[in-house]
């Protein structure tokens, strides 16, 4: 047998028991380690780092908590709750300039308190809150665990799965990073506080059943005279726009 032949043999082999490698982590992962990974996105990367690369262990903690939380249903905010919210979210950013510290730890409050207005667990409970944000949230929930270290920073420990932060020599976060932490904790703020999904559907639904009501007389009674449109709209919804008008 030639060298050539007997080289070619060894690659072959080699592809192959890389290949049944890759098979058998696969198959030890199997449909619910790939369910988390889809669930929980870059939280699943933090989840394995935190356990050093131990995929099995972090699969563990995630489905935990899919167990805990997966059955919440987050409360809807009335529209003047939302606004409260917003309001402060945004007398929070504008105090940045000259007072950063309370910037960040008004907005590290304002999320333990529009989280526990949600239906998530009381913002006493960090953890548990963050635990049962993540299954929910988990591409935005990265800036609420940010924010709160940082507006802990230099008093207690802070709890971080990603890594080293830069502080002043005191150990309390820089300028730059607090901006940087209210930052990506505004995404998660938007996430809380926007309506639910079915919130949304059940608005476009009850617009579509306005507009729909709000044609069917217009044309039963000729809308082309100027009487006519004058006198239906006497009659208009006060919720009616006019974005609904021009689609009438």
């Amino acid at each position: 047998m030639s060298t050539g032949v007997i080289i070619a043999l060894i690659v072959i082999v080699a592809a192959i028991l890389v290949v049944a490698a890759v098979l058998a982590l696969r198959a030890r992962r199997g449909p619910a380690g790939q369910n988390l990974r889809r669930r929980f996105g870059p939280e699943y990367d933090r989840a394995v780092s935190r356990h050093d690369g131990d995929t099995k262990a972090a699969e563990r903690e995630l489905a935990e908590r899919v167990e805990r939380h997966g059955a919440l249903r987050e409360r809807p905010l009335e529209p003047a709750e939302r606004e409260q919210y917003e309001a402060r979210w945004t007398t929070a950013q504008e105090r940045f300039v000259d007072s950063p510290r309370e910037a960040v730890a008004e907005a590290d409050r304002l999320l333990a308190e529009l989280a526990g207005a949600r239906g998530f667990p009381d913002g006493t409970q960090y953890e548990e809150q963050l635990a049962a944000l993540s299954v929910h949230h988990a591409h935005h929930v990265q800036g609420y665990r940010r924010v709160h270290r940082v507006a802990h920073a230099g008093t207690v420990a802070g709890q971080d799965g990603d890594g080293r932060i830069g502080t002043e020599e005191n150990g309390r976060a820089g300028t730059e990073e607090m901006r940087e932490a209210m930052v990506e904790a505004r995404a998660l703020f938007e996430d809380l506080v926007s309506p639910a999904r079915h919130e949304r559907n059940h608005r476009d639904h009850r617009d579509d059943r306005v507009e729909s009501r709000t044609r069917e007389p217009l044309e039963r009674s000729g809308s082309g005279t100027a009487s006519a449109r004058g006198e239906s709209r006497a009659h208009l919804p006060r919720g009616f726009t006019r974005r609904h008008a021009k689609g009438s």
